[in-house]
């Protein structure tokens, strides 16, 4: 939390020194089919007037620094860290800053027919609109909202991972709304079936953009219901898996190429972005970097 905390005080420190009112800006941190992410940094203050503003689709912001009064038709609710804002599709809200400075929110939005499929999926039997628009920090969520944060913390995040985290957090907020608790989950042999196809299909080339959305596709389920499936399955989440089968290869490569081949090629050629993800991931994993792997192993 701490550099989430450091840049929004920064930003609040430029918009003091320029001396320009208080505005909001949105930084797109990922995307998918009916699923839009991004980091929301406000700068408004006691000194700012609300304005009025209309939720597009649903959404769900965690708060991940700072405090505001969100006010819509569901009232006025104070958020602060750790809090979820919850948006109904076509809503108007306000956000007011009448006892602090500025707010960092890391805001997933859905389109409606995409929200109402996740909420069927997630069995959750209620009306599809929030009836609050607060969430306190609750236990039940902490370890979704611990993600979300982190993942705001790290440099070019991928784009799965955002993905797999809308998933949750939709499924598991409207959970908590409708009083259910997450039971246990027993696929169907079709189901297993599918994602042991998709497993393999990872397997064969796990260097191909495998996003949970594709990989849902192809296996025939919903995200939601593909998502549940693989991790209780495979225990890990599609993105977990992915990820090692892409350090597994790239480390059978280390091991095997000598200096022939550089680490940039290897990561590129591994499904990486950039060298600076695939070392941060290979030392995490293997607990030395890609170069110092390549000596022990003799390559």
């Amino acid at each position: 939390m701490a550099k989430i905390a450091v840049e929004l005080e920064q930003a609040l420190a430029r918009r003091a020194l320029n001396g320009a009112m208080g505005q909001t800006s949105a930084r797109l941190l990922a995307q998918g089919d009916g699923w839009t992410v991004q980091d929301v940094v406000c700068t408004s203050g006691p000194q700012d007037r609300p304005f009025e503003e209309q939720h597009s689709g649903f959404s769900i912001a965690v708060v991940a620094a700072g405090t505001f009064q969100y006010r819509s038709t569901n009232g006025c609710e104070l958020m602060a860290p750790g809090s979820l804002l919850l948006g109904n599709a076509g809503q108007c809200f306000e956000c007011g800053h009448e006892h602090g400075s500025g707010d960092r929110c890391v805001s997933f939005y859905y389109a409606p027919d995409y929200f109402e499929r996740l909420a069927s999926d997630a069995g959750t039997r209620r009306s599809l609109n929030f009836r609050t628009s607060r969430l306190p920090p609750l236990r039940a969520l902490s370890p979704l909202i611990a993600r979300a944060c982190a993942t705001l913390s790290t440099d070019s995040p991928p784009n799965v991972r955002w993905e797999e985290l809308s998933v949750q957090l939709a499924a598991q907020t409207m959970q908590v709304l409708s009083g259910q608790s997450t039971r246990s989950h027993d696929p169907s042999p079709s189901a297993v079936a599918r994602v042991t196809r998709a497993l393999r299909a990872i397997e064969r080339h796990p260097d191909d953009a495998l996003t949970l959305g594709r990989l849902a596709r192809e296996a025939g389920l919903s995200p939601y219901h593909f998502l549940r499936t693989f991790e209780h399955l495979a225990g890990l989440t599609p993105h977990q898996y992915v990820l090692r089968a892409r350090l597994r290869e790239a480390a059978i490569r280390l091991a095997g190429t000598r200096q022939r081949t550089k680490i940039l090629d290897i990561a590129l050629d591994s499904g990486f972005s950039d060298i600076s993800n695939f070392n941060r991931a290979f030392l995490a994993e293997f607990g030395v970097s890609p170069r110092v792997y390549r000596m022990r192993a003799g390559g």
